[in-house]
């Protein structure tokens, strides 16, 4: 299945959404309205989210989508916010021009140990339909499609789109200048909703798309596959777990592998349009910070 949040008068609900119809849990005896709750009494059980959610939609109301599709918010409310690095080839081949970093991003793709760093607190993650941001002080900024594991003390429970924001023009500068690149106001997207493994399959068979439009025409468009991801979602998930005080909920964004080119820089009202296969569309529009 598929979860989403939507939220209209204060009042929030969620969604789960098969093959056939969408659900309205909030309305059923148990009220659920965050996919954590769900999360939270499938780990009592043996048993997984969708089953939780299944036992819920014989007394709930069906919706449809499209009629809540503008009142989304974030799927979860993630403790934390991590990434991984320089996963796909691209990635890596991207900065081969760029000097002295250019060794350490080989090493990073190539090496034992990926790339995992600290990249947002909810404070700092948008939803789907909110304004992500870029910073003043860069000449160069860029979106990252990434799928995205979304964790519950930390197994991996679903899966949704992620928006790994970037100041190209800082991390280019130095490799020590890394977290301004990455970590500032509204560097996240997340959404528009999780879906769970039963739904996803293998999360390193999905397709990906992503287009960036100003003023109604399209500046950048790009297709790709997470087949060319060369971890596995639990290695990824080992090293962030790894000797790490993690909390209850998270999620972590794997990396990307479409890169934006030197001469496209996002400006401020661009419309980024993020599609990864079984999972759905996220789109943001900038905010000049």
């Amino acid at each position: 299945m598929r979860y989403y949040r939507s939220e209209r008068g204060g009042s929030i609900s969620l969604i789960a959404a098969d093959d056939s119809a969408a659900y309205d849990l909030s309305e059923t005896e148990a009220g659920p309205t965050s996919f954590l709750e769900l999360a939270s009494a499938a780990s009592l059980t043996d048993g997984t989210v969708d089953d939780v959610a299944r036992g819920l939609v014989d007394e709930a109301p069906t919706v449809e989508l499209a009629a809540v599709e503008d009142h989304l918010v974030r799927p979860l409310d993630p403790d934390e916010v991590w990434a991984a690095g320089v996963t796909y080839s691209i990635s890596q081949e991207a900065r081969q021009e760029e000097g002295g970093l250019a060794e350490s991003y080989l090493e990073a793709y190539e090496g034992e140990r990926p790339e995992v760093y600290f990249k947002a607190t909810p404070s700092r993650t948008v939803g789907p339909n909110d304004r992500v941001g870029i910073r003043g002080d860069s000449d160069w900024d860029a979106p990252e499609p990434e799928m995205t594991i979304v964790l519950y003390d930390e197994e991996i429970v679903g899966f949704t789109v992620g928006n790994d924001m970037c100041s190209r023009s800082i991390e280019r500068e130095n490799l020590l200048y890394l977290p301004q690149s990455k970590i500032y106001a509204k560097n996240c997207a997340i959404g528009p909703c999780i879906a769970t493994g039963e739904t996803v399959g293998d999360p390193l068979d999905l397709e990906m798309h992503m287009s960036i439009e100003r003023d109604g025409e399209t500046v950048f468009e790009e297709g790709t596959s997470t087949d060319e991801l060369v971890r596995t979602c639990e290695e990824l998930v080992d090293y962030y777990t790894r000797y790490n005080e993690v909390p209850e909920a998270s999620v972590l964004l794997t990396g990307t592998s479409i890169m934006v080119p030197d001469d496209v820089s996002l400006e401020e009202d661009d419309v980024i349009r993020i599609e990864i296969e079984d999972i759905g569309v996220l789109t943001n529009t900038v905010e000049q910070l």
